[in-house]
């Protein structure tokens, strides 16, 4: 019985010794394995630096080159376009840390400027024409998904800064912390399609609201929130009143 004993005992600690061979030989491979990833990592991180120092300017000036750039590395995790804090040795290398600032600068004064008229709200494609006005020439062409990420950086502000999707394709950006209903929504949305204007008659007939609901709406978007309007002497509405929405209207300056 001694003996068998023996014999048991020894398998057992062969069975543990091959076990430990195992877990060595399956760190050994692991660890391989970690350092020749950070070795792909570190090539990749190179070449993507060089092409990124050699086209900085076409990144910096060409919206199409940067839209496509700022594509390539999201596929890959990694944020081109972030702040001097979030970027990190991209916005030394691109030097387009300081470059979103200044646009969201830019976003800033506009929707400021703006406010006494629009309330707030002003139609993405009119802001995208106006900051590109103030840039100039010099500063380079725009686009939206660059006013989009200019604005995610204005977040931390707490200014209220927001890109609204008010239907149709169509955006609008918000500069006040307020939210916006799903009635003023839908208001917004046909106002888009009128050219600015609104009344109580479109609402009944496009989206069957009652007159009390489509009234309470345009009320509150204009007493409330100072989002629209008050047209007394409308032609075309039964009871002449209209509401006129300037962030859905077309400015030429």
């Amino acid at each position: 019985m001694h003996r068998l004993g023996g014999v048991g005992i020894a398998a057992f600690e062969r069975q543990q010794q091959s076990q430990r061979s195992f877990a060595s030989l399956s760190s050994e491979i692991s660890q391989a394995q970690v350092d020749l990833l950070h070795a792909q990592l570190d090539q990749f991180r190179t070449a993507l630096v060089r092409f990124a120092s050699t086209h900085r300017d076409s990144i910096r000036r060409d919206p199409h080159f940067r839209h496509a750039f700022q594509q390539m590395c999201a596929k890959i995790g990694v944020d081109p376009l972030a702040g001097p804090r979030k970027g990190g040795w991209w916005a030394e290398i691109l030097n387009l840390g300081d470059w979103q600032y200044e646009l969201g600068v830019q976003i800033v004064d506009v929707c400021v400027s703006t406010r006494e008229r629009n309330g707030g709200l002003i139609e993405m494609g009119e802001l995208v024409r106006m900051v590109s006005k103030l840039r100039g020439v010099s500063g380079g062409a725009i686009t939206e998904d660059d006013v989009v990420r200019s604005i995610k950086t204005l977040k931390p502000l707490g200014a209220g800064y927001e890109v609204l999707d008010v239907g149709g394709g169509r955006k609008m950006v918000r500069s006040v912390p307020k939210q916006l209903d799903e009635d003023q929504a839908v208001v917004l949305s046909i106002a888009h399609q009128e050219g600015g204007r609104v009344s109580e008659e479109i609402l009944v007939s496009r989206r069957n609201w009652s007159h009390e609901r489509a009234r309470a709406a345009l009320e509150n978007m204009l007493l409330r929130d100072g989002l629209c309007w008050l047209d007394e002497q409308d032609e075309t509405s039964p009871d002449g009143i209209a509401y006129w929405v300037p962030s859905a209207m077309h400015w030429d300056e």
